[in-house]
């Protein structure tokens, strides 16, 4: 069945009790952010193609001289809301009913509903998402187990809802406009918006999202807009939505003063969106053996160009009025192996005393069990509900800080964990699964990319091991033969046999040993999960 409104079309089936989100009114809403945005949004993505030619060919990025004034100008954001100024934990999961539940009672500060990274976006998993939402935002969201357990929100202490709508880059191939896919983003945050913003007001609060993937101030202009056109269909007061951009791309780094600027009636923060931006600086530098990255647990927040980064992105932030939020540490509880989950539990005390004492205003947990940790040590550093008068005057960071990469080692371990990691995850998302516990790391989209941009860019700069071996595609694909072989025979066959491990293998050599350079393995991975 097809649902249209005007030239928007829907292309795939809406289950009766999902059938609200596409009314005549909200299609109206969204078909008017699609006409009036679209168009900007397939420029700017042009121009991401433009830049990454210059940069494959030998350009670096650098402050704008052209903005100069607004770094040096005196300038805040908007007052930041009551319910924000107090976001030392926050929890973050794909906007799955129980998921949304369990973290919103978690006892976290925050709860970022994501409909990005963490959410392989099937239909069916963006309109469970969306309903999930609207439940949540009404406290009405309920949830039963297949093993017959039910979960429902708690009376109060609710931790305060901001939703990550999908990045530019994404499509929503089955909302169509002219008969072209659209922006996930548009459909993301269009329908969120329409159906919830003028509840969240009514209960004393405002719509509240995590913005992703901006590369540049520019982008950062769309979202500004779109956030303007919105408020004003819905005839709510200007700065009703409050964004926090991730800082993900390494190019959003040297305009970090300039994305707040164009945001300024909107933005209460700033996040280092780490993870990403380990995988953004392989992505824009691949063709560059002097950008080089030694093995993921090498790649530490207190050295280098991510030291540089998150201190500059503090002062940036504090300077402004906003908040400084830190980011995700990979580790999670680790049950039935005291030590391993001793150690887990020490390193990320390890990384949030790191923020703390830097300067964040909070951080990010991906489970649970971990928010105790987090919650104790900011606790203990940060006495108040923030630190923004911490200005961090005596951080000088320069363009070479920003671009000095980390050196270390590549070893034959952390090749075969690398295309486990991607095989594992790979298969997980093509399934429906978007955020997996691997090794007791709990991996998303954006630590798969960093695993097979590193093996791309170790194959493709015929890059040596510890051991003096060139890593170089054949012996690739004979590890990864191998690596499927174990996951297969550590799983079983049947658990093997019911995740399509067969494509994820084919899709992750392809992305590795392909000369040309897959901007996001998640464009490839999105066409297979919607055939």
């Amino acid at each position: 069945m097809t649902t249209q409104s005007t030239a928007l079309e829907i292309t795939a089936p809406v289950p009766k009790d999902a059938a609200f989100l596409f009314s005549p009114e909200a299609l109206a809403f969204i078909t008017a952010l699609v006409e009036r945005f679209e168009p900007r949004r397939q420029s700017l993505l042009a121009a991401r193609k433009k830049r990454q030619q210059e940069f494959d060919a030998g350009a670096l990025p650098d402050f704008l001289p052209r903005t100069h004034s607004i770094r040096d100008g005196d300038w805040q954001v908007a007052e930041i809301p009551a319910d924000l100024l107090d976001r030392r934990v926050e929890i973050t999961g794909p906007a799955e009913p129980k998921m949304i539940i369990n973290a919103l009672n978690s006892g976290a500060k925050v709860f970022m509903a994501d409909l990005e990274d963490s959410l392989a976006p099937a239909w069916e998993k963006i309109l469970e998402g969306q309903k999930a939402l609207y439940d949540a935002v009404r406290q009405t969201l309920k949830f039963a187990s297949p093993e017959g357990k039910t979960y429902q929100l708690n009376k109060d202490g609710l931790a305060v809802l901001i939703v990550r709508p999908r990045g530019w880059h994404l499509p929503e191939n089955h909302v169509r406009y002219q008969g072209k896919p659209v922006a996930g983003a548009l459909v993301d945050f269009g329908l969120y918006f329409f159906h919830n913003a003028k509840e969240r007001v009514a209960r004393g609060t405002g719509c509240y999202f995590y913005l992703p993937k901006l590369e540049n101030h520019e982008e950062a202009q769309l979202w500004a807009d779109i956030f303007a056109f919105s408020e004003a269909a819905l005839s709510l007061p200007r700065s009703t939505i409050r964004a926090t951009i991730l800082i993900e791309v390494i190019t959003a780094a040297f305009e970090m003063h300039e994305i707040l600027h164009t945001l300024k009636d909107y933005a209460v923060g700033l996040n280092c969106g780490r993870w990403d931006y380990i995988f953004s600086t392989i992505k824009k530098f691949h063709a560059r053996p002097e950008f080089l990255l030694p093995e993921r647990t090498q790649v530490t927040m207190d050295k280098a160009f991510l030291k540089s980064y998150a201190e500059l992105l503090i002062q940036t932030c504090h300077k402004r009025g906003a908040f400084a939020m830190g980011g995700m540490s990979a580790f999670i509880p680790v049950k039935n192996d005291e030590a391993a989950n001793s150690k887990a539990f020490a390193a990320v005390r390890a990384d949030k005393e790191r923020e703390a004492t830097y300067g964040h205003d909070g951080t990010w947990v991906a489970h649970p069990g971990l928010i105790p940790v987090a919650m104790e040590v900011f606790n203990r550093i940060m006495p108040g509900k923030n630190q923004r008068e911490k200005l961090r005057e005596d951080v000088k960071v320069s363009a070479t800080d920003l671009l000095t990469m980390h050196r270390g080692t590549v070893t034959e371990a952390g090749i075969r964990n690398n295309l486990s990691v991607s095989a594992q995850y790979m298969a997980a998302w093509l399934s429906g699964q978007g955020c997996v516990p691997i090794f007791n790391l709990m991996e998303d989209a954006a630590t798969a990319e960093i695993a097979r941009s590193q093996l791309w860019q170790w194959v493709h700069h015929a890059a040596k091991t510890d051991a003096g071996r060139v890593i170089d595609a054949l012996w690739v694909t004979q590890l990864a033969e191998e690596e499927f072989a174990k996951i297969k025979e550590q799983m079983g066959a049947e658990a093997f046999a019911a995740l399509p491990f067969a494509r994820a293998k084919e899709l992750v050599l392809k992305l590795v040993l392909d000369r040309e350079y897959v901007e996001f393995l998640t464009l490839p991975a999105y066409q297979e999960l919607t055939r």
